[in-house]
């Protein structure tokens, strides 16, 4: 929209993970120059003015210096807190539309982010996918944002992207004649004011979802790298098939973290819904890599990593480790090591799937329903217990040590493994007979290293799409895995056959709290579509609850 002197365009900010609509208006008075942005604005924002006016004066156009007027640029509502550089495009857009320099179009319907380098060209802005969810939301047809925001915006339907390069191509696309050659994107549809609104809004050049796709950064270690342990290698097949939380306790060097990193190999692929929603955190964090995230995260914070690294927050608050392992898996090595604070404040996320940031004029709900894969020595010297090597801690600082991690911290982990050490003669064996560390993929591996990578990431597929037919029935329920089920979803998918009713009533009296006897009902649940049984057994159970009750 625009009238003389004063316009009216569209841009986005970015409230934790969603975007909210902004108002950019821009007045030109008569008057002294000056160049003032109002609208609670930060000081990147108040920086816009002078990259504003380099590019324009870089793309042709007359800058606001040459102008001797008082420019106002006005963001509304003015109560939000605008931050950033996306505010970019928009201001310059309005600018030309107030001054005269472009020809007038219909704003409505169309949406602009983009930070401005001083020579036109247009730099990606965080939160492109958050922002073209709401443009979409919001009835917008048509999203301008920078080229390297493409891909990424491009994974929503039913919204028009316009990608770009520098400044001067929105200005050809929005106030050149429809003769001329338009160089951003090969679409017969003029987005101006005679923009017809039933045409394509593919976007073009901008991929979809089936095209965006982020590489992993490194490929997970194969669980037929690992000599033994076949114990523990079954209960990370059973964490990775439920999304159920597990921590491995044993003596330093015996694998463990190589097991937490071989759960990563085993898991499905991202459906899309789950690509979109680790995407918009990714992306609302400044992590995004252009494309949607196509790998389940595995996000493995040091230990010395603060709580608000943890979960989020800040006084800009940004999504945390626990938001970034969305899908995926948060990995602590060392788990008494974390701050104390830290660890207790992962109790909320593990229970509702979220995180719960309060302000004084808002609140923000960070998504963070991941697996929790946990590691830790059993004192601080590592050998205590250990049938090799003899403890030198005192009992005192063996009980500090594990007190570290706290009663209602260790009810929310279903699976609690002690990693045992591996014989030497077993591993040497393995030099002389075993398959190659790493190799065959796929192949038959030596039968001391028990189940293989393919056997295990097909068994958890079948697994999981037996959880996924089994929650599209229920009505109303968003449940990916069986761990997600909550205390009544538990009672109502969870059939118990005769026997296994039998071993529950003899266990009247053990040290089992509602959550931890739920929890273990889903874990046996787990174990059931592992074993792709309709009921729950006896055994099931069993196994469910000796990773809870070592003396079961």
């Amino acid at each position: 929209m625009a009238t003389k002197n004063l316009s009216k365009v569209y841009s986005a900010e970015l409230e934790g993970i969603d975007a909210k609509l902004i108002e950019v208006e821009v007045d030109i008075n008569v008057g002294l120059h000056s160049f003032t942005i109002v609208g609670l604005p930060d000081k990147a924002l108040n920086e816009a003015r002078e990259r504003v006016n380099s590019a324009l004066k870089n793309s042709g156009a007359r800058p606001p210096n040459r102008e001797n007027r008082r420019i106002t640029v006005n963001l509304a509502p003015a109560d939000v807190k605008k931050r950033g550089a996306q505010y970019d495009l928009a201001i310059a857009i309005g600018y030309l539309l107030s001054t005269g320099q472009m020809r007038p179009f219909d704003a409505r319907g169309k949406l602009f982010i983009g930070e401005l380098a001083l020579d036109g060209r247009l730099r990606p802005v965080n939160g492109a996918l958050n922002i073209a969810e709401a443009a979409r939301d919001l009835g917008f047809e048509y999203l301008f944002l920078p080229r390297g925001n493409a891909a990424e915006a491009g994974a929503i339907e039913g919204l028009g992207i316009f990608p770009l390069e520098k400044l001067s191509d929105a200005l050809r696309l929005l106030g050149a004649p429809l003769t001329m050659t338009m160089s951003v994107r090969a679409h017969d549809a003029d987005p101006g004011a005679d923009a017809d609104p039933d045409a394509d809004a593919d976007a073009g050049t901008a991929p979809r979802a089936s095209e965006t796709i982020c590489s992993a950064d490194s490929a997970p270690p194969d669980l037929e790298a690992i000599v033994g342990q076949a114990s523990a290698k079954r209960a990370i097949v059973i964490a990775a098939a439920g999304g159920h939380n597990i921590l491995l306790t044993g003596v330093p060097g015996i694998g463990k973290s190589m097991l937490a990193r071989a759960l990563g190999g085993i898991l499905p692929p991202l459906s899309p819904r789950e690509a979109i929603e680790a995407t918009k955190i990714w992306s609302a964090a400044g992590q995004g890599s252009g494309a949607l995230v196509a790998h389940r995260p595995f996000r493995a914070p040091h230990h010395t990593a603060s709580m608000i690294a943890l979960v989020g927050g800040g006084q800009d608050p940004r999504p945390g480790e626990a938001s970034l392992a969305h899908r995926g898996v948060l990995f602590l090595d060392e788990l008494p090591e974390f701050p104390r604070r830290a660890l207790e404040a992962l109790r909320e996320p593990l229970e509702s799937g979220a995180i719960r940031i309060s302000r004084a004029r808002h609140r923000l709900v960070f998504p963070a329903r991941f697996a929790l894969v946990a590691a830790m020595n059993p004192c601080p010297c590592g050998y205590y217990g250990d049938t090799e090597k003899a403890c030198s801690c005192a009992a005192y600082e063996v009980l500090q040590y594990q007190k570290k991690v706290s009663g209602p911290l260790l009810d929310r982990i279903d699976l609690q493994i002690k990693v045992g050490r591996v014989a030497v003669g077993e591993l040497t064996r393995d030099l002389d007979g075993g398959a190659s560390v790493g190799g065959g993929r796929g192949g038959k591996a030596h039968d001391r290293r028990g189940i293989t990578t393919r056997a295990a990431r097909e068994a958890v597929a079948r697994a999981r799409h037996i959880q996924e037919a089994r929650f599209a029935k229920m009505s109303g329920a968003l449940r990916a895995v069986n761990s997600e089920m909550n205390s009544e979803e538990a009672r109502a998918n969870v059939a118990l056959d005769p026997g296994a009713r039998r071993f529950l009533a003899s266990l009247d009296g053990a040290p089992l709290s509602p959550r931890a006897y739920y929890r273990a009902l889903t874990v046996a649940r787990t174990i059931a579509d592992l074993d792709e049984k309709e009921n729950v057994s006896a055994e099931h159970l069993a196994e469910a609850l000796s990773y809870r009750l070592p003396d079961l």
